[in-house]
């Protein structure tokens, strides 16, 4: 009998209860083992233009380097990671380029900018880059972590000891982001890699989930809902319900095991 691996994906998005619109975008390709939120920010609509056209950029390179058309790389090289990591980090590289110069040659686009967390699937590997507050948390058995760090201020003042966890949650300050794409003509991009292992599920969400819902609560729905969509639905719920202060998107990632026991 031989043990392979299949992929479960779930993803939701939802304007929210107090938002005009959803400036939120994401990309769900499992093809390509590549997963995308990213969560806009821009007046007339701007941050709805930046969050798509990153998720369109990011999905574009990857696609290419793929299939084989080899991409110029964005960036230095981090050495210390693999090569899939590395274009994971040169795409948003690219998606940070194309927002910054769509900017500046569009007056009502001017300051508009993205978070963006995205991960990517290769055999027993995530590969991870994020830029802001958005986030990926890794399931696995009874336990949920944050794998990403919020490129926020309120973050910032709790790793410095100035604010409690407690106090970072009610703060006035909580949406302000330090890092985000598009705002400068280059960004840093936060990148790391993670073994995975079968019943492994990942997450990855935009801050309308969070500022709502804590972390246990959306490990208790992961492991109590096997069908990776019908618990993207409910954790979108769930935010609704804490208020839907914000748009709110979800994506689900599930590593089960498929037997072959031949004939």
């Amino acid at each position: 009998m031989t043990v392979t691996r299949s992929i479960a994906v779930g993803a939701k998005t939802d304007v929210g209860l107090r938002r005009a619109h959803n400036e939120d975008s994401f990309c769900a390709a499992p093809e390509l083992g590549l997963f995308v939120v990213c969560d806009g920010m821009g007046g007339h609509n701007a941050g709805e233009v930046a969050s798509r056209l990153a998720v369109e950029v990011i999905h574009k390179h990857l696609h290419e380097a793929q299939a084989g058309a080899n991409p110029p790389m964005v960036g230095a090289y981090d050495h210390r990671l693999s090569a899939r990591a590395n274009r994971l980090a040169s795409a948003i590289r690219l998606a940070n380029q194309a927002i910054h110069d769509t900017a500046q040659t569009k007056p009502g686009q001017a300051g508009m900018g993205t978070t963006v967390v995205a991960g990517l699937v290769s055999d027993q590997t995530l590969s991870v880059a994020h830029v802001g507050d958005s986030r990926l948390y890794l399931v696995r058995g009874d336990d949920i972590r944050q794998v990403t760090g919020d490129h926020s201020l309120v973050a910032e003042q709790v790793r410095r000891g100035l604010l409690t966890e407690e106090e970072a949650e009610q703060s006035s300050q909580r949406n302000v982001v330090t890092r985000a794409l598009g705002v400068e003509a280059s960004v840093e991009v936060d990148l790391e890699e993670v073994p995975l292992a079968i019943g492994d599920v990942v997450l990855l969400c935009s801050d309308g989930l969070t500022q709502g819902v804590k972390a246990s609560q959306i490990k208790e729905v992961v492991q109590r809902e096997p069908d990776p969509q019908a618990a993207s639905e409910r954790l979108v719920q769930m935010a609704n319900e804490a208020g839907g202060m914000d748009n709110t998107t979800v994506i689900l990632v599930a590593l089960r095991a498929v037997s072959d026991r031949g004939l």
